[in-house]
């Protein structure tokens, strides 16, 4: 039997040996790593990175991105800075090593689940507690193992999490459990190490537990600058400056520019560790400061040359830095740290998509179409068109098993980011015999009374001439939960605010068309605002409604997304010369994902027709708006 080409040009044959890798790959595989270990060695890389992906387990009540750190790596591989095979793993830091930090007392009392309450601000059960201190050890882990690596190859340890700079001695607070600073400190103090160590906190928030933990130890200095302070002050090697709030660039550059040059001057330290938190940006959902990209790329810089300047092993931290945004800041530092300069991270909804794409490409494909366990025994599927009466689909979209669903959406972090906002145990429902096209749903828990997702998707060789796509027939994302929409609006046809996902599920249907070789996603926008939502991505199939959406975006740019909704929705958009109120009419719109569709839709033609229709249309507001 000859082989056969998947999806991914992976090739399987009937014999079963494309399944199975030969010894001749296997050696070959050995002796690659065996040769990059001597180039570490002999020329070992300036920078070098500790990431697990058990790094993206959400933290409850935590609104840190669980994704940052894979969003970053995601980033840097796709501009080949770095290799997925090189980043180091790390393992959880030893018991032993935690009680070099932590009182004994302390950790006894983290066997409650009332502690990490306490320190998380939010309830937690029994499971979710092992789950963080799991979490948390394994990050704590992973800044000894970046201590490791700049002691011993003089690169960069960069550990793509950790910084849990307010959990002292005996207690933790603000999401910080165990301190990994202190950890991987102690741990070296025990083994010997005599040489003067820095920590420059750069976090918004003041490092008290790290302070706390070396007041007394001369050979540790605790650098810190922040919006306040969160307890006492003294210790016998300590810089700690508030600079309170509305902090802009000139400030806080202006502050570290005069203050760690001397610092780092008098210490001349051996070892320094950097918490690069990024939760000091203008758009940070929980910061009160205003400092740019450009002035925490700078700030970055700076501390960087210093450190190196001095001679010193230097290991990085992420730190702080809440929202969708943090990733790119970190992301820019890290590529001018890898390359000597910026390069420019792309939009959220740009590297959702390369993401996805990335973690498509390393899945093996049996493990999106297989069902499951194996076993002899028959199954409805094993029956369809065998026997009558079991004419049911049994495969999603006719490729995907209910496993494989439930995989690439774990995978993608979508199953992550709803446990990120509450919903502990998201559920998958398949509904496969809708006559209008197959249902995925997505529920808060089993119990199915909070419904978080809803798609109605169906693949379609008619909607558009030539071409095969796959039609969004419906689409819901809600959080049941969130009964105040705070400062938003709610748009027209919501009943909940929104989960603030659309960006990871359109990326999601964009990769299951790539795999089912479709041309693209095909939709009716039923309001203005899913329209303006999709537009950067997809453009209407007729050039004339592409003309009339451009002329509303025109006239309504200067409103912000709710307000602009209602208008077209209450009628206060009307056309010239006939002065009728506009009607909006879910036009279909299409998403290209194939090259030829793509062709088309960026082409001459296309645009030149969008350009001669919008030469007839007229919009104005309603000068005394109504309803």
């Amino acid at each position: 039997m000859q082989p056969t080409p998947t999806p991914w040009g992976w090739h399987r044959s009937g014999t079963g040996q494309g399944y199975r890798l030969s010894l001749s790959r296997l050696l070959r595989r050995a002796f690659r790593r065996q040769l990059r270990w001597l180039r570490y060695l002999v020329r070992p890389p300036r920078v070098r990175f500790v990431y697990a992906p058990a790094y993206q387990q959400a933290i409850v009540g935590a609104p840190l991105d669980p994704l940052r750190a894979d969003r970053v790596l995601a980033f840097l591989t796709n501009e080949g800075l770095i290799r997925r095979e090189d980043i180091a793993t790390p393992i959880p830091a030893a018991l032993k090593n935690v009680l070099l930090a932590h009182t004994p007392e302390y950790l006894k009392a983290l066997e409650r689940p009332e502690t990490l309450t306490e320190i998380l601000g939010t309830a937690v059960s029994d499971a979710e507690l092992e789950q963080i201190l799991d979490l948390q050890r394994l990050m704590a882990g992973g800044t000894i193992h970046a201590t490791r690596l700049a002691l011993a190859t003089g690169c960069t340890g960069v550990n793509l999490g950790g910084g849990f700079h307010h959990a002292g001695p005996a207690r933790g607070m603000g999401f910080c459990v165990f301190n990994d600073i202190v950890i991987a400190i102690r741990r070296l103090q025990r083994k010997g190490f005599s040489g003067t160590v820095l920590v420059v906190d750069l976090d918004l928030h003041d490092g008290n537990g790290t302070r706390a933990a070396f007041a007394a130890d001369p050979s540790v200095h605790t650098f810190s600058i922040h919006n306040q302070h969160w307890g006492d002050t003294q210790a016998v090697e300590s810089t700690s400056i508030a600079l309170g709030s509305n902090v802009t660039d000139e400030t806080y550059l202006g502050t570290l520019l005069k203050t760690l040059p001397p610092v780092i001057e008098r210490l001349r330290p051996r070892l320094v560790f950097y918490l690069a938190a990024v939760d000091v940006a203008a758009d940070d959902r929980l910061g009160n400061w205003s400092i740019t990209a450009e002035g925490i790329l700078a700030r970055d810089r700076f501390v960087v040359e210093q450190v190196r300047h001095a001679g010193a092993a230097l290991v990085v931290l992420l730190g702080g830095g809440y929202g969708d945004n943090a990733w790119r800041y970190s992301a820019r530092f890290f590529s001018w740290l890898l390359a000597g300069r910026v390069v420019e991270p792309p939009d959220n909804e740009s590297l959702t998509l390369l993401r996805f794409r990335q973690i498509k490409n390393a899945l093996n494909p049996l493990h999106l179409t297989h069902a499951g366990e194996s076993s002899w025994e028959l199954t409805e599927e094993d029956l369809v068109g065998i026997l009558p009466g079991i004419p049911r689909q049994t495969r999603f979209l006719g490729y995907f098993s209910k496993v494989g669903v439930e995989l690439i959406l774990e995978q993608f972090g979508i199953f992550q980011q709803l446990r990120a906002r509450g919903f502990r145990n998201p559920e998958l429902q398949l509904e496969l015999d809708h006559p209008l096209g197959q249902t995925l749903r997505i529920w808060g828990d089993a119990s199915h009374t909070e419904l978080l997702v809803e798609v109605r998707l169906s693949r379609s060789a008619r909607a558009l001439p030539n071409r095969e796509v796959l039609v969004v027939e419906w689409l819901l994302l809600q959080n049941p939960r969130e009964t105040s929409w705070g400062h938003r609006s709610p748009l027209p046809g919501q009943t909940h605010p929104g989960l603030g996902m659309l960006r990871e599920l359109f990326g999601w249907l964009v990769v299951v068309a790539e795999t089912l070789g479709l041309d693209g996603l095909f939709f009716r926008p039923a309001h203005y605002h899913i329209a303006v939502q999709s537009h950067r991505f997809a453009c209407f199939v007729d050039p004339a409604h592409e003309a009339l959406f451009r002329k509303l975006q025109a006239l309504l740019g200067q409103c912000g997304l709710a307000q602009a909704s209602h208008l077209v929705e209450t009628g206060q958009v009307l056309q010239l010369p006939s002065g009728e109120p506009l009607v909006w009419e879910a036009f279909p719109m299409v998403l290209p994902v194939s090259e030829e569709l793509k062709a088309w839709a960026s082409g001459e033609a296309y645009e030149g027709a969008v350009a001669e229709a919008e030469k007839g249309i007229a919009l104005t507001l309603r000068s005394t708006p109504v309803g």
